[in-house]
């Protein structure tokens, strides 16, 4: 309690996720009377450090490799967000889930009362054990399973697929081998295969919700995705937004395959495996990302509009 406000830590403030729910707070009127915010990173002198010190934040340097910097910077802290990033030679899963454990066991030596959890589905048991290769999303509801086996309050944010990864290279529209000008989006997905999407800078909309009604999410998952669109729809606003025309391509699953780098080839196959055959989230995604978007705190950003404000553009 710091000023008589709770003490929020985020840990992992120079990214996409930290960096939202930190401003989110600064700038929310209600949430900042609540919360103060320490944002944590591994430097200080980190230029989002410095805007959000700037903003009204306290900082403090942490690093989830190494554990002892982690109990002074969750010092009195009362709620904690983090996110573990997936890693991607191969080992994901062993280093996120140190981690993990490594934060919340300062956490709760520290006297934290509530995690909120960047968290994924589980694409493992949702198979039935056919699709095991999908790590980075298996790992992360791993560490959801074990953080609600802790003695703390927890709430989860589980975000869709990014909008950002359109202005990537591996979903961007590619010039079609016509040459004759179009475009072709291609995936081993089929076109009414639906997807979700969150503009991730907009983590705050929905763990803002968290934290202004803790009590009232206390357990609950965000499925958090602004819509579901199917592949065919995704062209439809690419072309909109671009002015070109943009055809959606379904590929056989090892032509596929062959798009996706080597090492992590069987890992982002699976993925869209996953997406294809299952959905995102399950079976229950369209029933998750309904009620999880009306509840999410203030207005968030549909794909259109997305790809509008960045001024996106096919060459």
């Amino acid at each position: 309690m710091s000023n008589g406000k709770l003490l929020l830590a985020v840990l992992g403030a120079t990214g996409n996720q930290g960096y939202s729910v930190a401003s989110t707070v600064l700038c929310d009127p209600e949430l900042r009377a609540r919360y103060s915010v320490r944002a944590i990173s591994r430097s200080t002198s980190a230029a989002k450090m410095q805007e959000l010190q700037t903003a009204g934040a306290s900082l403090a340097a942490a690093d989830m490799d190494k554990p002892e910097t982690l109990p002074a910077a969750l010092e009195g802290a009362n709620t904690l967000f983090f996110i573990t990033a997936t890693q991607y030679q191969g080992n994901t899963r062993e280093i996120e889930t140190r981690q993990a454990k490594a934060v919340c066991e300062a956490a709760l030596a520290a006297g934290v009362s509530y995690i909120i959890f960047s968290s994924m589905s589980h694409p493992y048991k949702i198979s039935g054990g056919k699709l095991r290769n999908v790590e980075h999303f298996d790992d992360k509801a791993e560490i959801e399973e074990y953080i609600r086996g802790l003695r703390v309050k927890s709430a989860f944010f589980a975000p869709a697929s990014f909008m950002q990864n359109l202005q990537g290279h591996f979903m961007r529209p590619r010039p079609s081998q016509s040459g004759d000008g179009t475009y072709v989006l291609a995936n081993c997905a089929y076109g009414h295969s639906g997807v979700p999407f969150i503009d991730i800078t907009e983590t705050g909309q929905w763990v803002g919700a968290i934290l202004a009604e803790p009590d009232k999410y206390e357990g609950k998952q965000f499925a958090a995705a602004a819509e579901i669109l199917t592949m065919d729809q995704v062209c439809e606003i690419v072309s909109r937004v671009t002015g070109k025309t943009v055809r959606y391509q379904n590929v056989p699953d090892e032509v596929f395959k062959g798009f996706m780098p080597e090492g992590l080839r069987q890992q982002l196959f699976e993925m869209w495996v996953f997406q294809r055959d299952y959905g995102y989230y399950g079976p229950s995604m369209d029933e998750d990302v309904s009620w999880a978007r009306e509840n999410a705190r203030g207005e968030v950003t549909g794909l259109e509009a997305f790809l509008r404000k960045h001024d996106y553009a096919l060459e």
